[in-house]
């Protein structure tokens, strides 16, 4: 989806009608190894293409689906077997339903079973999201972590603390030293932390601290939003993180008010970096503000 993005498209909303699919081209770039990432419209994609078959981490908007199929057929003749959903929001699940037709089978973190099976309110845009139909369901869910045992690799993934979103799951691909981070990492710019949906701003920087301790210098990490990055670039950003909390969570702490938050400005040296992409500075302060508040 690229730094242009609205966010209510990192939901299911009527940006999806406004959307030209004709004009989205769903481009695959090697990772490492067999790991792959595919951007279109949404949050990137991770695939893992050998003998055993195809795991897809994500999948983006339905209308999509056949795009990011012959995306994956230009990467490898074998079948999707597995789809593993990072978390609930519609930019990562659009495609489940036309993939869970064709036979793939739907992995994820429960409580993104949970939050998808029933409607969901975004409270910080307002958004109200439908229940998905039933084909759109994970069919299998995990509590802590789950290991898929394919393409001469261990796809280890975990769930994290509640950060971006209570159903967070990081992917480790051991062997080909790849991790994909789904929308707990957004590669150089400020994130989106659904409140609504469990989310923490504490949560963020321990989920960064958490991968942080399991990669080195060659690891290649996908962010579910940006360019993939490295240990570097996570770091970069986890700093950014605590940088904000440590700035805000004083103003929160002396009881001052969202606006009076908003024109101290504790981002401002930040906001030339990280406030170009769609979170734009006052809405991540307000995000900032709420979740450190304890609202």
């Amino acid at each position: 989806m690229g730094t242009a993005i609205v966010v209510a498209a990192l939901l299911v909303s009527p940006v999806q009608q406004e959307t030209d699919w004709n004009a989205v081209e769903v481009k695959a770039e090697k990772v490492a190894g067999n790991v792959y990432m595919l951007t279109g419209r949404g949050g990137n994609i991770g695939v893992s293409a050998g003998d055993d078959g195809v795991i897809l981490v994500d999948d983006q908007y339905a209308p999509l689906t056949d795009k990011v199929k012959a995306a994956v057929a230009s990467i490898s003749d074998k079948p999707i077997r597995f789809l593993l959903n990072t978390h609930w929001h519609g930019d990562h699940t659009g495609g489940n339903e036309n993939l869970g037709k064709g036979g793939v089978v739907i992995v994820a973190h429960e409580n993104v079973r949970k939050r998808m099976s029933v409607e969901q309110f975004n409270e910080s845009f307002g958004e109200k999201v439908p229940a998905a139909p039933k084909g759109a369901l994970p069919i299998v869910t995990f509590t802590d972590a789950v290991t898929f045992h394919m393409n001469d690799d261990d796809v280890r993934c975990f769930h994290v603390a509640p950060a971006h979103t209570d159903g967070d799951t990081i992917v480790h691909f051991q062997k080909a030293n790849v991790v994909h981070m789904g929308d707990t990492f957004f590669n150089g710019m400020y994130p989106f932390i659904d409140l609504s949906s469990g989310g923490s701003f504490e949560g963020m920087i321990a989920a960064a601290d958490q991968v942080l301790g399991i990669v080195d210098a060659s690891t290649r990490i996908i962010p579910g939003h940006g360019p993939v990055g490295d240990k570097a670039a996570l770091a970069a950003y986890r700093d950014m993180l605590a940088k904000v909390r440590d700035r805000v969570k004083p103003l929160v702490a002396a009881g001052k008010s969202l606006e009076d938050v908003k024109t101290a400005k504790p981002t401002q040296d930040l906001d030339g970096k990280w406030g170009q992409g769609f979170m734009k500075p006052d809405v991540w302060l307000g995000i900032a503000y709420a979740s450190l508040k304890g609202k």
